[in-house]
């Protein structure tokens, strides 16, 4: 069931390339595994699948052990700064960050590890209560402050919009992180990338985020179900 929901979300992605005159290959799917097996995992893998979601770094670490080596995590949570050791060990992307006092945290286990680490600047692009990110107004700031931290790699924003029963509303939002995206990339913001990356839509919206510019879309109960 796992390896045929890839396949229709694969289609479905090429689609909305096709829509908006993009290659899909410049989609990357991050399939979203939180609470989900390392078994569910590995048969995503098996159907070709690379890059897995989680909001819980303890999971992190306790699944890599359990699925393929070539998989890669991207860490899609809320990150506390005392868990930045585990992330910098395990993590291949940190799609949340949101603060000096995490990029520093970070930037400290990397310099221990001798790594560097892909990163994306979460944006709270609606200024919604309910979700973390930095304000669109104090985000160039961040981002000025993070390049100056030698062992972290900017590589675009993220964004996760307020929930809607209306997948449409969210457009703007998706448009607005975009505009935003441009902006700092005039700047040279994002000095390790030629092309931004641009993390926002989930399993209802993706399609709408992919005509507006996402260039990885974060998708859980399209592919592995509703979470145990």
């Amino acid at each position: 069931m796992i390896a045929q929901n890839i396949q229709i979300i694969k289609k479905k992605i090429s689609e909305a390339a096709q829509k908006a005159e993009r290659q899909p290959q410049d989609i990357k799917l991050v399939a979203v595994s939180k609470h989900f097996s390392a078994d569910s995992i590995r048969e995503a893998f098996a159907a070709g699948q690379i890059i897995f979601g989680e909001n819980y770094i303890q999971e992190v670490q306790t699944k890599k052990e359990l699925v393929p080596a070539e998989a890669v995590f991207h860490f899609i949570g809320h990150l506390q700064s005392n868990k930045a050791k585990i992330a910098a060990e395990t993590c291949d992307m940190i799609e949340t960050l949101d603060s000096f006092k995490l990029g520093k945290a970070l930037n400290s286990q990397l310099e221990n590890l001798n790594k560097s680490l892909d990163i994306l600047i979460q944006i709270n692009i609606a200024n919604d209560p309910q979700k973390s990110g930095v304000t669109a107004n104090d985000a160039e700031k961040l981002l000025i402050e993070i390049n100056e931290l030698t062992r972290l790699r900017v590589c675009g924003l993220m964004t996760m919009p307020p929930l809607v029963a209306n997948p449409e509303l969210s457009r703007l939002h998706f448009r607005n992180l975009r505009i935003l995206a441009e902006k700092f990339a005039s700047k040279n913001l994002f000095p390790h990338v030629s092309t931004p990356e641009l993390s926002m839509g989930m399993s209802d919206d993706f399609h709408i985020a992919i005509e507006e510019g996402a260039t990885i879309i974060r998708v859980g109960t399209a592919i592995f179900g509703h979470r145990p």
